[in-house]
């Protein structure tokens, strides 16, 4: 099994003499888990000092679809007050009208 490490640059030639190896495809130090992980645990990644663990919840803004225009995956289509076409405006639809 294999263990990211998080090496500071000033580190790492100390990871690597205790064998950590780089991959230079994600640019990060990794050990495999025959190696003695112990050597590592000062470079292991943890959830709370990482900072990367999880992003912050952030509130989902409540859908209301009142007065604005609404444009692809939240569209929703309203009902038509009248039979008029769109682009004219008659006495029941001129209220509903976003441009009068």
């Amino acid at each position: 099994m294999r263990m990211n490490l998080k090496v500071p640059f000033a580190e790492k030639d100390e990871a690597k003499k205790l064998g950590a190896r780089w991959d230079a495809a994600r640019k990060l130090w990794y050990v495999d888990s025959n190696e003695k992980i112990a050597a590592f645990a000062r470079w292991t990644p943890t959830a709370h000092a990482s900072g990367e663990g999880s992003a912050p919840a952030v509130a989902a803004p409540a859908r209301q679809s009142v007065g604005k225009v609404v444009v692809g995956a939240d569209y929703v289509a309203q009902v038509p007050a009248c039979e008029c076409p769109p682009w004219e405006l008659c006495e029941r639809c001129r209220p509903l009208a976003l441009n009068p």
